[in-house]
């Protein structure tokens, strides 16, 4: 009933976008103006301006239109949306990315060039982030430490928030929802000659909602947060400029155990953003940065007489000083280099220290165009660390014009995860189940104070092995791409990628404790790799009418895992009692909570003289598994998987007198929701929004 339902949906939306755009050829012919589709512009990739259709890099953006047709919120919405990218949730809520099939701890996240923190899971929660003051969101693929270092092992999202205007301008958005939501922000400019100032308020709160009603808890709980941000430029000359950005952002959310355990917790993250820009000449250009940034978590429990049941901490701060530079000899050569500091440090509940983190780094680039058709780029970035092995990571793209429709580009590179603090020095027992986990650098300490204690029944692994250094996790990526644009209105994009993770860092048990519990830390074993294909499309057959759509298929695999199938040491049973059978390699799945087939569809349609637009946004997930439910530890055709599902979102928007405008539109159409697997999908949202501007 709910595919044929699904599929009602989907023709009748592909009939009204058929009807409106013959009906619309039957009226215009032909536009009496072409529009100039002007390249889109994008910084990420290399660091410098760059046309998005000349790069040599798998790359896409997300325009500051398309955010604000489809009534998009949080930073979460819009990215589930693009091909190759899914949010999944984690054990704390949050909501991480997930790129190319490798999970979101191996994507950096930045905001005007500069990263985000507080990974306190190894995942960053999408969610705390507002688009209402997104420019555009730029997203490259494909290992990127030759630039950005650590954490972009498998890709790099930057968000580009608004530049100030000139003049005085505003606007004021509101949006009102299903399940308590409520999303109020507003942005003013004002810039005369030399001054330019911003400031963006933005609140966002929520009743939660629960998915399981057995139970006294919601699967989220209600929440509030709001997000302040103030910036400002100063033009001393045409040649120099000073930019200074202030970001604020803080959440309070109701923590609730049980019935009989109930808490608060609150989050509060700050970071500022200095940069000084110079020309010598036309050649010479250089820049000055500096960032830092904290993030404070905490939360607590209350027993039903108030006293105090559980309290927990997370302080983590990052400074970061930077020079780089640009030099253009020609029009055909250009370099960027850049020289850095890391200074990180965190205090967290469970560490026996405060870790500090100590890397400085610097960077070169080659981006070189010897021909009309050939475009190369060579760069390296080399970081020193005070707790792991220093790392070289290079990379080399290319791209040929084979004529003025077809260009095929490839690219390869090396990226690394360096280990988290919670890898290196977690220090948790367990007072419930009695188990305990220990950061990597801990072991040595930890391990002598249990025995002393009478904790330890046997090691299975010696100490021994923990007295060298936990290595990076690292990465080669490798895509090949072909971009075929057979018009201006309709584009193509094929991308074949693969990475190849080495060192994956994972958990084992190294100690039995007297209690029948065991002892847990962290290791480097597994070898992984994921690797597919990615499709991308665009079609605007008027300046009215846009489709596009994209589909991703992936394989991500253990190694390991595929020789233990190949040598037949696997074995599974189709139901419970009764007898097993041994494993073939072609019954091997793959990694958890990847999903084989992901596809998009988006259709936007313009009436201009009614001063309204609207869009149909799909999507689809193809089953998946979570956890292994045969007992043979490995992902096999004969495990339980999670259902594919679709979600669609619709949004109408009007504009009344230039500057008033109202919007309506429903998330999750078919009101999809899965109460046992998927955490973060809610129901089906009905909204309303008003946006004025002034």
């Amino acid at each position: 009933m709910i595919l044929n339902k699904k599929y009602f949906y989907i023709y009748f939306s592909l009939f009204f976008v058929s009807y409106s755009f013959s009906q619309e050829t039957h009226v215009i012919t032909k536009d009496s103006t072409k529009t100039e589709h002007l390249d889109d512009i994008i910084v990420t990739a290399t660091r410098t301006i760059r046309q998005l259709s000349s790069l040599p890099l798998p790359a896409q953006i997300i325009s500051k239109e398309d955010i604000k047709q489809s009534n998009t919120i949080r930073l979460n919405d819009i990215l589930n949306e693009q091909t190759g990218l899914i949010t999944v949730p984690d054990f704390g809520g949050g909501e991480g990315i997930q790129l190319q099939g490798l999970d979101s701890q191996y994507t950096l996240i930045l905001i005007d060039g500069v990263p985000l923190i507080g990974r306190s899971a190894g995942t960053l929660d999408l969610g705390r982030i507002t688009v209402g003051n997104i420019k555009q969101i730029e997203i490259v693929k494909g290992a990127s430490s030759s630039l950005y270092g650590s954490d972009a092992l498998g890709g790099v999202i930057n968000i580009i928030t608004e530049t100030i205007k000139k003049g005085f301008k505003g606007h004021v958005n509101y949006r009102l929802g299903s399940f308590g939501n409520h999303d109020l922000s507003s942005t003013i400019h004002y810039k005369k000659q030399k001054l330019g100032m911003s400031a963006f308020f933005n609140r966002y709160s929520s009743d939660g909602y629960d998915l399981n009603k057995s139970d006294d808890l919601k699967t989220v709980d209600p929440f509030g947060n709001y997000t302040l941000n103030a910036k400002i430029t100063y033009d001393f000359s045409g040649a120099t400029k000073l930019f200074i950005s202030n970001k604020y952002y803080n959440q309070n959310q109701d923590y609730v155990a049980s019935s009989e355990l109930k808490g608060e917790s609150d989050i509060n993250e700050w970071n500022t953003h200095l940069k000084l820009s110079h020309t010598y000449n036309k050649k010479w250009r250089s820049y000055f940065e500096f960032y830092t940034t904290q993030y404070k978590a905490k939360d607590y429990l209350d027993n039903e007489d108030g006293t105090r049941f559980s309290d927990s901490y997370y302080n983590q701060l990052l400074i970061r000083p930077e020079i780089r530079a640009t030099y253009n000899p020609n029009d055909k050569n250009a370099f960027i280099g850049g020289l850095g500091f890391n200074h990180e440090s965190l205090n967290r509940t469970y560490f026996s220290l405060k870790p500090v983190f100590n890397s400085p780094y610097l960077y070169l680039q080659y981006d070189g165009t010897p021909t009309k058709r050939l475009n190369i780029i060579l760069g390296a970035r080399f970081d020193n660390h005070n707790k792991y092995k220093s790392q070289l990571s290079p990379k080399a793209a290319i791209r040929y014009k084979l004529n003025d429709k077809l260009s095929l580009k490839s690219s390869i590179g090396y990226g690394f995860k360096a280990p988290d603090f919670r890898q290196l020095y977690f220090d948790f027992s367990n007072t419930t189940v009695g188990y305990t986990v220990l950061g990597y650098n801990t072991v040595t300490t930890a391990i002598p104070v249990l025995q002393s204690q009478g904790q330890i029944a046997n090691m299975t692994i010696p100490i021994s092995d923990f007295e060298g250094t936990l290595n990076p996790e690292n990465s080669i990526g490798i895509n090949l791409g072909i971009d075929y644009n057979l018009s201006s209105r309709l584009k193509f994009g094929l991308n074949f990628f693969r990475n190849k993770i080495n060192d994956l860092i994972d958990t084992r048990v190294i100690a039995n404790k007297t209690n029948g519990q065991n002892v847990f830390s962290y290791y480097n074993v597994n070898k992984v790799y994921t690797q597919g294909l990615e499709f991308n499309t665009a079609w605007r057959p008027t300046n009215r009418f846009k489709i596009s759509g994209g589909y991703q298929l992936l394989f991500a695999k253990d190694t390991d895992a595929e020789k233990a199938f190949e040598n037949g040491n696997v074995f599974a049973r189709e139901r419970p009692n009764t007898p097993t059978f041994q494993l073939k390699k072609q019954d091997y799945f793959g990694l958890y909570n990847r999903s084989r087939h992901m596809a998009n569809l988006k259709v936007f349609y313009k009436i201009p003289k009614w001063h309204l637009d609207t869009n149909i946004r799909g999507t689809y997930r193809s089953e998946y598994g979570m956890l292994d439910t045969n007992g043979n530890t490995y992902l096999d055709k004969y495990d339980d998987f999670v259902n594919g599902y679709s979600i669609i979102d619709f949004a109408i928007n009007k504009t009344f007198y230039k500057n008033y405008g109202l919007g309506f539109g429903i998330d999750n159409l078919l009101n999809f929701t899965d109460t046992q697997n998927i955490s973060n999908i809610a129901g089906r949202i009905i909204y309303g929004k008003l946006n004025i501007h002034f």
